[in-house]
């Protein structure tokens, strides 16, 4: 069975799909011409449709997945003169997409929104390929707005989401997380990062491609924070912090990196507290590890509303980015580092947020569309 994975631009379109292809299978095979079905032994067979910068494109190349770059475009909901030119490179996506569906027939598509999976959808829903969109988000995404009237299903993480999706194919699974987030290492982890055995270890990232206020905030908070505990920052493609010269004797507390793959999980299981953004992906991750976190959504985004679920459950300290300072930054890290009980509160609470066995729901919406589409092909 030839499945093909589209979304990039983030991490948070990529993860919960990764998710899905760790279950269907865990050795998966080059993505070919050739593949054997015998009853319900399936084999499964993997492309990946993505961007041409985004950082999903080293992420997917460690599963050892095929990987095609197209061309996409963004179409904002405010006037920005990039509407104005992302049609053009919509169409080019377009074109590219039909040359790689009827090149590689796939007979199932799964996105999990950003704007590269549109062409492919369209491209899918003409060639009469079932498409299956999962929804992350509190708050619908543009990109799968457009493409919901074209899929056979749509899975959405919160029991809330239902109602903004058609009924009759639009069905509450929770998020997807990938396993190996799971199988982190604590000693594994303080030895490849370095860490002292006597300090508590702040975990801090702005999802994939960071966050350069969070940075502006966490290099001002260094000589603070760096007096009662060690971090551990992802700090996003070309965003990495050098300018730490005023904590010069306590730099061996600062580990900083562009982006992890791999040492994620071992980063996760030696962190106390994890100071994040609150794409979907990373708050899955959070709930389903049970990490104290504090929470600073992206500003008049979607991530507000994210954040606000956790809050209304005291899951998370969730941070206000508009007014939050440096001093104020150190002063909700020191007092949580300090206070065991509420550590604990929060950890407890928000393991109770996400909907358990979400990749195994999607993966029997999956078996049900392809038991369909066997009974009826696509038409290439």
């Amino acid at each position: 069975m030839k499945v093909l994975f589209t979304g990039g631009g983030t991490i948070g379109s990529v993860s919960p799909l990764l998710a899905v292809l760790e279950r269907l299978t865990l050795s998966p095979k080059p993505f070919t011409r050739e593949i054997s079905v015998k009853g319900r032994d399936k084999q499964y067979e993997f492309l990946w449709v993505g961007t041409r910068y985004g950082t999903e494109k080293e992420l997917v190349a460690s599963y050892k997945i095929p990987y095609k770059a197209i061309f996409s475009g963004k179409l904002d909901r405010y006037f920005s003169w990039q509407n104005f030119v992302s049609p053009v490179f919509i169409i080019l996506g377009f074109f590219q997409s039909l040359s790689i569906i009827l090149k590689a027939r796939p007979q199932i598509i799964l996105s999990a929104g950003s704007f590269v999976s549109v062409p492919i959808v369209f491209v899918a829903w003409i060639l009469r390929i079932p498409i299956l969109i999962h929804q992350q988000d509190v708050r619908p995404g543009f990109a799968n707005k457009l493409m919901s009237p074209f899929a056979r299903c749509i899975t959405v993480t919160f029991e809330k989401s239902l109602a903004d999706f058609p009924k009759g194919k639009v069905v509450w699974t929770g998020n997807p997380m990938r396993e190996e987030v799971l199988k982190g290492d604590e000693k594994r982890a303080k030895k490849f990062f370095d860490l002292q055995e006597d300090l508590p270890t702040l975990l801090i990232f702005g999802g994939g491609t960071g966050a350069l206020r969070i940075n502006e905030l966490i290099v001002k908070s260094l000589p603070e924070l760096l007096k009662f505990c060690q971090i551990i920052h992802l700090t996003g493609r070309g965003r990495r912090v050098n300018k730490v010269n005023k904590v010069e004797k306590v730099i061996e507390r600062y580990h900083a990196y562009e982006f992890l793959t791999k040492e994620m999980a071992d980063a996760y299981a030696v962190s106390d507290i994890v100071v994040s953004r609150c794409g979907l992906s990373t708050l899955t991750e959070l709930s389903l590890l049970g990490k104290p976190a504090i929470l600073i959504p992206i500003p008049r985004s979607h991530q507000e509303e994210n954040a606000k679920v956790f809050a209304e459950a005291w899951a998370a300290v969730v941070l206000d980015q508009r007014n939050l300072t440096s001093e104020g930054l150190v002063k909700q890290i020191k007092s949580l580092l300090e206070n065991r009980d509420k550590i604990r509160e929060l950890s407890q609470n928000i393991k109770r947020i996400m909907k358990p066995n979400a990749t195994e729901k999607i993966v029997e919406e999956i078996e049900k569309i392809i038991s369909d589409s066997e009974i009826q092909p696509p038409n290439i």
